[in-house]
Formats: structure tokens, C-alpha cells, sequence
């Protein structure tokens, strides 16, 4: 195992990725900003770290899989990815803003959205959506393709009729965002959501790209 950090490393408003040097990152991952990669940390081909104008911690002997996407922000208050030790996180799964304690299992294509909290020893398996704000119990099975919302938690299957009218209870918009807008009113809503990550995004034509290894 080399000790040089690998991957992708790009200084982003002036905070740059730190990589243990018994962790190993692949040469096509990306890690964007405040990064902190722990030791025996494995971040595999293609996932995508990115801190915004917050953090991103991957615990000790914590793996990210292939196209995983870790995605933190500052625009709704301070959200950072915080990955505890021993936590798998799937191929093409996605954490944005959450946090997910020691032994947690994310799955392949599983979402966990801003502000979400996992206990440890918990599971989110395949193609699950933990929803923003929910809060996960210490080894709480969310089974494939369900949605977990809120806290107390609860669980919904894809297709339940009262789905959306949940989702819309969770106030997502100010979550995510800091967005103040009615569910229904989607036009309004996605104008403002898309125009907070232009601002957001535009940040990055300034950085600075470390190279690799």
C-alpha cells in the first residue's frame, strides 16, 4: 500500500483535502475542499467528495465504493458529511449534509438527504431514501427502495398514497437550501432551489486543482 494519497485533490476556497497516509484513495476519485480522509479509509474509483463551504470527515477503516457521491454545504447552516468508523458506503450511493455513525451499512444506490442522522449499526439497503432531518435508531433496518421520514421515524413504501403528502411535510426546501416555498408551488420553488446552487457552485471557479497522488 503506498502511503502518497492518491485521487483527485482540489484546494477549494482555500481549504484543501487531508489523507491519511495509511488510507488509500483511487487515482479517478475526487475530493473537493475540507476533506478529511481517516486512516485505513478506503475511497474507491470515481466517488466524488465534495465540502462546499463545509467538511467532509471518512472515519477510520470507512469505505466509499465506486461513484459514491459525499456532498456537504453551508447554505442551510452548516452541513457537513460526518462518515464514522467501519461505515460502508455503497456504489452510487449518496450522502448529502448527514451524519452516520460508527458500523452504519449505506447500499448501493441508497440516498441519505441534509441534516439526516444515522445510529450506529444501522442499515439503509438498496435503493432506500432516508429523508432530510430523519433520524435513524442505533441498528434500524430501512429496507430496499423504502423512504424513512422523520423522527420518530417511520417507513414508506414507494408506491404509498400518502407519500407525497409526507414528503411535502418534511420541508425539504429549507432543509436543503434554506428555501422558503410551498410544495405546490414547484415552478417557484425549483427557480429558487436551482438559483442557491448556481451561487453555491459558482465558488468553484476559483479553485485549484493539486493533482494527484
Amino acid at each position: 500500500m503506498t502511503a502518497e494519497p492518491q485521487g483527485v485533490r482540489v484546494r477549494h476556497r482555500g481549504r484543501e483535502p487531508r489523507v491519511h497516509p495509511a488510507a488509500y484513495v483511487a487515482p479517478t476519485a475526487t475530493l473537493v475542499g475540507d476533506v478529511r480522509v481517516g486512516p485505513r479509509a478506503r475511497v474507491m474509483y470515481g466517488a466524488v467528495l465534495d465540502a462546499e463551504g463545509s467538511r467532509i470527515e471518512v472515519g477510520e477503516a470507512a469505505v466509499v465504493c465506486e461513484n459514491a457521491v459525499l456532498r456537504a454545504s453551508a447554505v442551510a447552516g452548516d452541513q457537513p458529511v460526518l462518515v464514522g468508523d467501519h461505515v460502508f458506503v455503497g456504489p452510487h450511493a449518496t450522502l448529502l449534509g448527514c451524519e452516520v455513525a460508527r458500523c452504519v451499512y449505506v447500499a448501493t444506490t441508497a440516498t441519505v438527504l441534509q441534516g439526516a442522522r444515522l445510529g450506529p449499526g444501522s442499515v439503509v439497503a438498496v435503493g432506500a431514501l432516508v429523508h432530510a432531518r430523519t433520524v435513524l435508531p442505533d441498528e434500524f433496518f430501512v429496507p430496499p427502495g423504502t423512504v424513512a421520514l422523520d423522527a420518530p421515524v417511520r417507513l414508506l413504501a414507494a408506491g404509498d398514497p400518502g407519500l407525497a403528502e409526507a414528503v411535502g411535510r418534511v420541508g425539504f426546501a429549507r432543509a436543503a437550501f434554506g428555501v422558503d416555498a410551498e410544495w405546490t408551488d414547484r415552478i417557484n420553488r425549483y427557480e429558487r432551489i436551482a438559483e442557491v446552487r448556481v451561487a453555491e457552485f459558482g465558488a468553484h471557479a476559483d479553485d485549484e486543482v493539486l493533482g494527484h497522488g
